[in-house]
């Protein structure tokens, strides 16, 4: 079922509404990461003096350049965590109309959304960051610990975080707060494997660009496939 609802998604990523949402996404996500890379050399050129001298070698002026030139991979692997927080951000703010895209080719007979409201998107998301950060600084204890089984632990806690957002911000389309979250109860084990399939991916560099526009529409797909929505028939050509 989700190999099936993330096909379907991969198969509409050249609908038009969806490269308008995935041009903004990744805008947003380079411009983020342009501030982090200009935020790192400005602390650099702040901490560092412009020369010195060591004995025997003479000035030094080349150091806070080289850093700054080292900042760039430094930016690439942080990427890989700010990714996370980033597509839970992107959901909040393009949910709408990625799932809108996904229903209205797939599930036309579907009676209009409720919608979520930017300030219920933002608090959502805020309330939601603040647990990632949260849970993510704890566990980082655990990646330190056991070095060699990180990557994996990093794929678990945040599979498990964003399955519960991802499911939770899609199902608040269609129903109230208290049905969001006996949907997201009622398939938990289901939504965690799909935060897990969503979560690898945004640990690589440049394809983690894809990842948020295309968990938006896997668990818009999920959300109706669970609830025995009838999609209609792909059509060929």
């Amino acid at each position: 079922m989700i190999i099936n609802a993330f096909l379907k998604a991969l198969g509409q990523l050249t609908d038009s509404r969806f490269l308008g949402v995935l041009g903004l996404g990744v805008g947003l996500t380079i411009g983020l990461l342009i501030a982090f890379y200009a935020a790192f050399v400005l602390f650099i050129g702040w901490m560092l003096p412009e020369s010195f001298a060591l004995p025997w070698i003479g000035e030094i002026t080349w150091v806070d350049n080289a850093l700054a030139v080292a900042g760039i991979p430094l930016m690439l692997l942080l990427s890989i965590f700010l990714m996370v927080p980033v597509a839970s951000a992107f959901m909040g703010i393009f949910i709408d109309r990625v799932a809108g895209a996904v229903e209205d080719r797939h599930y036309p007979g579907l009676p209009p959304a409720r919608g979520l409201s930017i300030g219920e998107a933002l608090v959502d998301v805020a309330k939601f960051l603040a647990v990632l950060v949260g849970v993510n600084l704890v566990a980082l204890i655990l990646y330190l610990l056991f070095a060699p089984l990180a990557p994996l632990l990093f794929w678990v806690v945040n599979g498990v975080l964003l399955g519960r957002e991802y499911g939770q911000m899609v199902a608040l389309r269609h129903e109230s707060a208290a049905g969001a979250a006996a949907f997201r109860k009622r398939h938990r084990p289901t939504l965690f494997a799909a935060g897990v399939l969503m979560t690898v991916p945004l640990t690589i560099p440049v394809v983690n660009l894809l990842v948020p526009i295309l968990g938006a529409a896997t668990f818009t797909h999920l959300y109706h496939m669970l609830n025995g929505t009838r999609a209609r028939p792909s059509r060929s050509g």
